[in-house]
């Protein structure tokens, strides 16, 4: 089977990540509880900052914040790793920019995720995605943003929503809260 991945709050916990590094930064204590009400995917409100601070904030800790110790989510590499010892096809699509793809796949390597760089896509705005995703004609398509899921309703492929607080309101689209979950599912299809 075909199956894809966004990158960023799918497959590692991004903005979680930031959120501690944002309270290093900025030495501040805004307690986990706070980024667990978020109901939007920017992360600077809690810190008191206006839209603009924070897309600022965002741009100068990028390099920290993509390439330093953000972990995976629990399960998702080695659920990658067996998927792709099984003969899947593991595709990703991110819409990290494009000086920053090459880095990624790097990255992503050392934390053990099972890269080829033929089936490795970025550089595309979140709603440029739909060609990559329709080009590949995948299975499976998982990712964490409900706008990228919307513009996806007319393919073949079985959509996924990873679970954050700010997607919470989406129903119509199946959700994956844990990793083992997808296993099940992947597994229920092979029978």
């Amino acid at each position: 089977m075909k199956i894809g991945f966004d990158i960023d709050d799918t497959l590692i916990n991004l903005r979680e990540y930031a959120f501690h590094l944002y309270n290093r930064k900025l030495q501040k204590k805004v307690p986990r509880e706070e980024f667990l009400k978020l109901d939007r995917l920017e992360i600077h409100e809690p810190f008191g900052m206006d839209d603009q601070e924070g897309k600022q904030m965002w741009l100068d800790s990028r390099e920290e914040i993509y390439y330093t110790d953000c972990p995976p989510f629990p399960g998702a590499v080695e659920l990658l790793q067996e998927l792709a010892e099984e003969g899947h096809e593991i595709y990703y699509i991110t819409a990290r920019p494009a000086e920053h793809g090459e880095r990624t796949k790097d990255w992503m390597r050392k934390k053990g995720f099972p890269i080829r760089d033929s089936r490795f896509f970025y550089g595309m705005k979140d709603e440029e995605k739909i060609h990559t995703i329709k080009e590949l004609d995948l299975d499976y398509y998982v990712d964490d943003k409900p706008k990228v899921l919307d513009t996806l309703s007319d393919i073949p492929a079985r959509l996924f929503l990873k679970d954050q607080t700010y997607n919470r309101h989406i129903r119509h689209v199946s959700r994956i809260t844990d990793w083992s979950e997808f296993r099940e599912i992947i597994d229920d299809h092979l029978l």
